[in-house]
């Protein structure tokens, strides 16, 4: 009977939670003139990241769900702010972050399952920021030619890179553990 009410308390709190946050934004929303549908797709986001920060807690063997709360929040944030109009930015403009968002999500995975940052983690994270921020300055006209010019003048730099990352995460994979029992574990879990 008391795991019953405790369940269910639990339960009531989540839901109490969520439409509070959830009539806060809409009126945001309401008082600046944003519609409800981009308001509610950035609450959403947010909602499934903090789904995933709690799964990331109960089950302390799975960092995925962190990699995913960390993530969905971002994004989430990105496009509430973005609605309110906060940040200047539209998400036709502002589609290359969701890179940028992926990268730095990947660096408290890392952190939780090693308690240090390793190259494993690092050197996509840096991939993926450093790729978004590519994609922004075409995204936002900065540079003087297209995005398909560039492609077409430096596409060797493409195969450099991924060359250097290729190297570097196999230079890190190949390391001895500090206990000198080989290598690191492969699985994200």
């Amino acid at each position: 009977m008391y795991q019953i009410r405790r369940i269910t308390a639990h339960g009531v709190f989540i839901i109490g939670l969520t439409l509070m946050i959830l009539g806060i934004s809409f009126l945001l929303g309401t008082m600046t003139g944003i519609s409800r549908f981009s308001v509610l797709r950035a609450f959403l986001c947010v909602i499934i990241g903090a789904f995933c920060a709690v799964l990331a807690i109960k089950l302390n063997q799975r960092t995925i769900y962190l990699f995913f709360a960390a993530f969905f929040i971002m994004v989430g944030l990105f496009l509430f702010l973005s609605a309110l109009q906060i940040i200047p930015v539209t998400l036709a403009q502002g589609w290359p972050l969701i890179s940028v968002f992926a990268g730095l999500a990947l660096l408290p995975p890392g952190w939780r399952h090693y308690r240090a940052i390793r190259y494993r983690y690092l050197i996509p994270s840096l991939a993926f920021v450093l790729m978004g921020c590519l994609l922004l300055v075409f995204s936002f006209k900065v540079a003087p030619f297209s995005f398909k010019r560039f492609i077409i003048n430096w596409w060797p730099l493409v195969v450099v890179v991924t060359g250097i990352l290729l190297v570097l995460l196999s230079l890190s994979s190949t390391q001895p553990r500090r206990d000198g029992s080989g290598g690191e574990r492969d699985e994200i879990s």
